[in-house]
C-alpha cells in the first residue's frame, strides 16, 4: 500500500499528472495539494473507478497531505512563458520548492521526493540543502525528474529516422526506444546529453545527428512558442513524470523496471558509484548529474556509470559543455539556501 502526494496538483502539470497516477494500480492513496482548487480536483478524480482513494487538500492542510506519504511529487511552481528566462523561473520557484521540501522534512521525512518543478538543475540542490539543514536528508530519496528528455529523445529519434528512410523508421517502436537511446547530464539546454546507445543509428542519421541532439536539448522551446504565451510543456511533462513515478512505485513491489537505464538528476557524493561518476565526468566538484539509477523499495541504491565509460568523442564534448553550465546551475541553488539562512 503506497500513499503518493502531489504538491502543486492544480497546475498545468499537476492536473494531468494527478489523473495519470489515479489510474496507476500501484497507488493505494493519492493526496493532492495546492493553494487553490485541489479539493475539487481530488473530488473529481475520486469518482474514477480505480482502487486508489483520492483526496484533495487546501493550502492549510499540508500536514494531512503528507502524513504517511511514501512518494512525493513536486510539480508546483510557475511555468515558463515566452520572454521568461530560466533565471526568472528560478527566482519564483526556488522559494516554493524550499517551503514544500521543508514540509516534507517535517511531516514525511522518509518519503521519496521527486522534483519536477523547473529549473531542475537548481531546484534539486535546493531540496537537498534544505533537507541537509533539517538533518533529514537521505541521498537515495531525492530525485530530479529528467524523464521528459528521454521521452523526447525516443520520439525525435524515430522522427529523424523516418525522414532519413521511412522503411527504417517504420520498423521502430517509440515506446521502447529507451533500449537504443538515453539522456544524461541535466535538464536544460546544453546540459541535456542525448546518448544513442545503438551506435548504428548515429551513422544512419548522418548529418541529422546534430539536429537530433539540438532538438532534444531545446524541444521545450517548440512548445512554448506553439502555445503562444499560454505556457510550456504540461501534458508531455505529466506523462513523463507519471512514467518515472511508476518505476519508483514498481520497485516497492520488487518488479523489474520497464524502462532500461532509467535516469534521474541526483546528488552524487551520497550514492554508491557517485565518486566513480565524478571521476569519469572528470570534475569532482560536480555534485549533481543525471545518470541511470538502480532502485530498491522506491529508493536509489546506486547509480550505473557504465554509460560514461563508452562515450564517443562527440559525446565527451557534450559532457564537457554540460558540466560548465551545470556547475553554475548547481551553485545558484546552493547559494539560494546559503543566503536564505543568513537572513
Amino acid at each position: 500500500m503506497v500513499k503518493v502526494a502531489i504538491l502543486g496538483a492544480s497546475g498545468g502539470v499537476g492536473q494531468p499528472l494527478s489523473l495519470l497516477l489515479k489510474l496507476s494500480p500501484y497507488v493505494s492513496e493519492l493526496a493532492l495539494y495546492d493553494i487553490r482548487a485541489a479539493e475539487g480536483i481530488g473530488k473529481d478524480l475520486s469518482h474514477i473507478n480505480t482502487n486508489s482513494d483520492c483526496v484533495g487538500y487546501d493550502k492549510d492542510s499540508i500536514e494531512s497531505t503528507l502524513a504517511n506519504a511514501q512518494v512525493v511529487l513536486i510539480p508546483a511552481g510557475v511555468p515558463r512563458k515566452p520572454g521568461l528566462t530560466r533565471d526568472d523561473l528560478f527566482k519564483m520557484n526556488a522559494g516554493i520548492v524550499k517551503s514544500l521540501v521543508t514540509a516534507v522534512g517535517n511531516f514525511a521525512p522518509n518519503a521519496r521526493v521527486l522534483v519536477i518543478s523547473n529549473p531542475v538543475n537548481s531546484l534539486v540542490p535546493i531540496a537537498v540543502e534544505t533537507l541537509k539543514r533539517m538533518g533529514k536528508f537521505k541521498p537515495g530519496n531525492v530525485m530530479g525528474v529528467t524523464n521528459l528528455d528521454l521521452v523526447r529523445a525516443e520520439t525525435f529519434l524515430v522522427d529523424y529516422l523516418m525522414l532519413k528512410d521511412p522503411k527504417i523508421g517504420q520498423q521502430e517502436d517509440k515506446t521502447i526506444m529507451h533500449r537504443k537511446v538515453t539522456v544524461i547530464g541535466g535538464h536544460s539546454g546544453e546540459t541535456i546529453i542525448p546518448i544513442i546507445t545503438d551506435k548504428s543509428l548515429v551513422f544512419q542519421l548522418e548529418k541529422q545527428y546534430e539536429q537530433f541532439i539540438h532538438r532534444v536539448q531545446f524541444g521545450g522551446d517548440e512548445i512554448v512558442k506553439a502555445k503562444q504565451g499560454a505556457g510550456s510543456a504540461t501534458l508531455s511533462m505529466a506523462f513523463a513524470g507519471a512514467k518515472f513515478a511508476e518505476e519508483i512505485l514498481r520497485s516497492f513491489h520488487n518488479e523489474k523496471p520497464e524502462t532500461e537505464s532509467l535516469t534521474a538528476f541526483v546528488y552524487l557524493p551520497g550514492l554508491k558509484n557517485g565518486k566513480k561518476a565524478q571521476d569519469l565526468i572528470r570534475d569532482n566538484s560536480i555534485e549533481y548529474f543525471s545518470l541511470p539509477i538502480v532502485l530498491k523499495n522506491g529508493s536509489i541504491t546506486s547509480i550505473d556509470t557504465s554509460i560514461l565509460e563508452r562515450l564517443s568523442p562527440r559525446e565527451e564534448q557534450l559532457v564537457d559543455t554540460a558540466v560548465k553550465e551545470l556547475r553554475k546551475n548547481i551553485e545558484k541553488g546552493k547559494s539560494f539556501i546559503l543566503n536564505s539562512s543568513k537572513l
